[in-house]
């Protein structure tokens, strides 16, 4: 039987064997760095896409909110049309029965004696023209618009006395405020009321 003499040192060995493991060791750990930095990678990039997705949603819903606060706006836009233009047909209403109303007022206050030449209306003012027998009689028609629901204000502007065929006759001009609604007169007058207390 042969004798083998080992001749290598056993502390070389030794190294060469802490060597091999701190290789081993060393690729070990390469390799799970390598792992961690992959999964690390994965993750964010998954993260970054589901925030995409919810970024792209998020702006799909703000498109479709957008759209319907236009539609909205032109509901309300169209609203408004639909409201002023009843509040016209509301107003042709009234003042078609105020026209009634005035013609018939302008009428019933006219005193015996008194002849209407002109009348003429520009917004709630009206300016009428006309020939009285006497002073006397304009007064009472003056009166007579004072005591009126359809009127208010009314003050002389002109008067002229001539004779025509040995006949004294006055010609008149005064002007008076239309009322659309016979309550403004209360509401005026009550005003006033409170305004002098």
């Amino acid at each position: 039987m042969a004798t083998r003499i080992n001749l290598l040192d056993w502390r070389a060995e030794l190294r060469n064997q802490r060597k091999q493991q701190f290789a081993v060791l060393a690729v070990g750990f390469v390799v799970l760095a390598a792992l961690a930095v992959f999964g690390v990678v994965t993750y964010c990039n998954q993260a970054i896409e589901f925030q995409r997705g919810r970024n792209a949603f998020l702006t799909q819903q703000i498109a479709e909110m957008e759209k319907k606060i236009a539609e909205i706006q032109e509901l309300e836009k169209l609203k408004q049309s639909l409201l002023a233009r009843m509040r016209v047909i509301e107003e042709l209403q009234q003042s078609r029965s105020a026209t009634v109303h005035f013609f018939d007022e302008v009428v019933n206050t006219l005193p015996d004696g008194v002849h209407l030449t002109g009348i003429r209306q520009s917004g709630g003012s009206v300016q009428i023209d006309g020939i009285a027998e006497s002073n006397g009689r304009i007064s009472s028609y003056m009166k007579n618009f004072e005591a009126s629901p359809w009127f208010a204000d009314p003050h002389l502007i002109v008067i002229r006395t001539t004779e025509k065929n040995n006949h004294r006759q006055s010609e008149f001009q005064l002007r008076v405020r239309s009322l659309t609604k016979p309550e403004q007169k209360a509401e005026g007058e009550a005003g006033a009321e409170e305004g002098e207390q």
